[in-house]
């Protein structure tokens, strides 16, 4: 079973409705049971990351994530839910992440474009091929909406990139966690693709 962790945030039955068609056993949950025993887990996120982190904080789930991450569980963060992977955001000076993976959540600096980031941009790998892309032929176009974006401290964990104004990380991959800038669940049969290589992987 695919645990979809609800700590308050919206867009939650979207996703579950794209890893059903991508053939998961999914479910949306706040139980720290369902987590604890979950095959593979999906942190999802939107809005401003000072409010998903209170929220999980809040939730209790924080723990039980990190202790499943340790143990070597699957992990795929989306949107929001990559950027709390990180140490910190400019979006909420003060708040702390999860810190799973080194490095900072920066605002998208993009002269004479519009911020935030809205809409289908082309992603292109970087270094090994993330296993989400298996059988994929990139740059393929997926949908994202962001303000900001993550700048690991090792450019190595960036497993895809877009482009617009300036190079933006739009996939992120660090032993057993992956995790999208962009919304698989909204990005058509690249989207799709993606997170069925994730629920076969």
């Amino acid at each position: 079973m695919i645990a979809i962790i609800d700590y308050g945030v919206g867009n939650l039955f979207s996703v579950e409705k794209a890893l059903l068609a991508a053939g998961a056993e999914a479910k949306v949950t706040g139980s720290a049971e369902d987590v604890q025993t979950a095959e593979k887990l999906v942190l999802p996120g939107v809005g401003a990351f000072g409010d998903c982190m209170q929220d999980f904080t809040r939730s209790g789930l924080a723990p039980v994530l990190k202790e499943r991450v340790a143990s070597g569980v699957p992990l795929l963060g989306i949107c929001v839910g990559l950027q709390i992977l990180f140490e910190d955001s400019e979006e909420s000076p003060g708040v702390p992440g999860l810190g799973l993976i080194k490095g900072h959540v920066r605002r998208i600096n993009a002269p004479g474009l519009k911020v935030p980031h809205m809409g289908w941009n082309a992603i292109e790998p970087t270094g090994e091929k993330s296993y989400l892309f298996r059988e994929l032929e990139l740059p393929s176009y997926v949908y994202f909406v962001h303000t900001y974006h993550a700048v690991p401290d090792e450019r190595s964990v960036i497993s895809s990139v877009t482009h617009y104004g300036t190079e933006l990380t739009a996939s992120v991959q660090q032993g057993n966690i992956q995790a999208t800038q962009f919304h698989p669940e909204k990005s058509g049969d690249v989207g799709l693709a993606i997170l069925r290589n994730f629920v076969e992987a």
